[in-house]
């Protein structure tokens, strides 16, 4: 065997180093991120936390017992700018403070976030105070996410859903079914904006149709979440 010399330089990706942790049962994120992050300024490291095929507040809840394990999953010595967990629902059931506190406990990093706390920064940004709520989710799934946003000063007087209870569901939802969704949901001026909720709907080629319809802002969890992670990293401004 002949054994070379070699140089060490920078990993792949540049200078910033962005984690993702992804729930077992998404298919969208990692999709939609591939769109929404630089490759060439941010290197995306994702790892994978078990969830269960059914959508109920206890089986989001018990997503709070194989965060650090699956953190801890990531590459060894990485230390990351942001990692974002990426699961509305979850986030807005284990609460945001609790998951920062778990993915600290696996790895190194500057920022913690989830789809919700993007949001709450996005509406702050846009200085939007109420927003219609689309979901896929049956109704006491989401009624933390709304609860967690009247905290945050921010009211949800209009709230639609698909009323589904199995993860799988979700992916397969079509353009055309969230289009029409949202158009019989958002109707008038009663709300500032729109927000398509969970990281497994597929939303980023609807949301420029629904903006121009609608005539207001559209944000869905995997956009308002790349934003934030940008943001944190320093690769966009906060605003």
């Amino acid at each position: 065997m002949d054994a070379f010399r070699f140089e060490e330089g920078p990993t792949a990706g540049g200078a910033h180093r962005l984690g993702l942790v992804v729930l077992r049962s998404d298919e969208t994120i990692e999709h939609d991120f591939r769109r929404l992050l630089p490759p060439e300024q941010s290197a995306l490291l994702v790892s994978r936390v078990h969830s269960e095929d059914e959508v109920t507040e206890a089986a989001l809840a018990s997503m709070k017992n194989h965060m650090a394990s699956a953190v801890k999953l990531f590459p060894s010595g990485v230390r990351f700018d942001v990692v974002g967990y990426g699961c509305t629902s979850g986030s807005a059931v284990i609460g945001a403070d609790r998951v920062a506190e778990l993915v600290r406990a696996g790895c190194e990093t500057r920022h913690v976030t989830n789809p919700l706390s993007a949001l709450v920064a996005a509406c702050r940004t846009q200085e939007i105070k109420s927003l219609s709520i689309l979901s896929p989710y049956v109704e006491p799934v989401s009624e933390h996410l709304r609860r967690v946003l009247a905290d945050e000063g921010i009211e949800t007087p209009v709230f639609g859903s698909f009323n589904i209870g199995v993860e799988g569901v979700v992916a397969r939802i079509t353009d055309r079914s969230i289009v029409e969704a949202a158009m019989a949901l958002d109707r008038g001026p009663e709300t500032d904006a729109i927000f398509l909720s969970c990281t497994n709907l597929q939303t980023l080629d609807v949301i420029p149709r629904l903006e121009q319809a609608l005539g207001k802002p559209v944000l869905s969890s995997n956009a308002v979440l790349a934003w934030h992670m940008k943001s944190l990293a320093g690769l966009c401004p906060l605003s």
